[in-house]
């Protein structure tokens, strides 16, 4: 196994406790030793490496920061440089922590019942249990407040009809956050078991992005759910708890990414020999590599520091969302520019930078664009909502 050693350009290894780093570290070995060595030939074939669900769970990755319900309970800074770790894999095998903890088992410990924490949450911590998140429908992603999916009250029951789409671990799922319209065009949510008849569910496979992932479109027909599995929340405010979790995560997965690709270029340019030098000797790609070096040294300052906003429970979602927005978008450039790097041999599946480029334009994607989170910054910044 090849370790890995990353750039620490401003000692940031001395703000991290012991224990953050043993967590880091034994992440950081499961990617190397166990994703880094088969991922590749999973995402050439548009796999997701089901192996790997019973190692990150024994890791305590999945629903980490969550107390109690045989979930790790650690901090949120530990829990984002897991995150990094696990991307600088890729996308994918983050996405899926991502989902099953944040997006599924943070709205059942944070709005379920009692019932509900002890017969989903130890299931979900031990991979046994599945999650997926459904919120975003195929017209409404950025604006998840149009959703069309509705619950209407039947007796003791809700029965839900719509549909949601790209929803990660769909197809692996035995249940399902649902979120959807009441009557009164309240948006409420549910759990929702898979096996439930009227819930079914397509894989999503024509894609270039993202093929190391499950990602689904899940439908609902007349599917009788309890009023019992509702969840104790009503509005928008629901599933964006959800969402600044998940998009705290990927602000740490980004430069997981964008470390991978730094650390191939740069070794790639150190041998790579063209005009009888390294190419690493001419000024154009040093410019490249002090350009990366540099976003992801500021990037990790800026993660860290949410992170701790987060610890002491003090971060704002728009200090979440310029995270977000930054480290993803310079992850993006930093494999574009990586890629170009290593020229014909990026575009290769030996390579790691090709395949972070076409994940990270999905990343960049999901859990609000680049874009609304310029918007929501511009809402704080100046007070006016540019969204409507």
């Amino acid at each position: 196994m090849k370790t890995y050693e990353a750039q620490d350009f401003l000692s940031i290894d001395t703000q991290l406790s012991s224990e953050e780093k043993m967590i880091r570290n034994s992440i950081r070995d499961f990617v190397s030793r166990d994703v880094l060595p088969g991922i590749a030939a999973h995402y050439e074939n548009g796999t997701f490496p089901t192996e790997l669900i019973q190692p990150l769970a024994e890791l305590g990755t999945l629903g980490a920061t969550i107390q109690g319900y045989e979930c790790a309970g650690i901090n949120y800074t530990s829990y984002g440089l897991i995150m990094q770790e696990l991307e600088r894999g890729d996308s994918g095998i983050r996405s899926f922590v991502s989902v099953q903890g944040a997006l599924c088992m943070f709205p059942i410990a944070a709005f379920g019942t009692e019932e509900h924490k002890r017969k989903y949450l130890p299931k979900m911590a031990k991979g046994e249990l599945i999650g997926c998140f459904g919120l975003t429908e195929s017209d409404f992603g950025s604006n998840p407040g149009g959703m069309l999916t509705r619950a209407k009250k039947d007796g003791s029951d809700y029965i839900l009809n719509g549909s949601k789409m790209w929803i990660t671990n769909g197809g692996i799922a035995g249940v399902a956050i649902v979120w959807a319209k009441d009557e009164n065009d309240q948006i409420v949510g549910f759990i929702v078991d898979r096996d439930l008849k009227g819930f079914s569910v397509r894989n999503i496979n024509n894609k270039f992005s993202l093929k190391a992932s499950v990602t689904s479109e899940l439908t609902f027909e007349d599917c009788r759910v309890s009023a019992s599995q509702k969840l104790n929340i009503r509005g928008l405010k629901g599933p964006f708890a959800c969402l600044n979790n998940a998009r705290f995560g990927i602000s740490w997965g980004a430069l997981g990414a964008s470390m991978a690709c730094y650390d191939e270029a740069l070794n790639y340019s150190k041998s790579r020999v063209q005009f009888d030098k390294p190419i690493a000797s001419f000024q154009l790609v040093q410019s490249k590599l002090v350009e990366i070096f540099t976003d992801i040294t500021l990037g990790q300052l800026l993660a860290l520091h949410v992170g701790r906003l987060k610890d002491r429970d003090q971060a704002l979602p728009e200090h979440i969302s310029m995270a977000k927005m930054k480290n993803v978008s310079n992850a993006l450039k930093h494999a574009r520019l990586t890629r170009d790097i290593l020229g014909a041999s990026g575009i290769t599946y030996e390579y790691q930078c090709g395949r972070h480029m076409l994940n990270l334009e999905s990343v960049n994607t999901y859990e609000g664009t680049e874009d609304i989170h310029r918007l929501i910054l511009g809402h704080y910044i100046t007070g006016i909502p540019a969204f409507k």
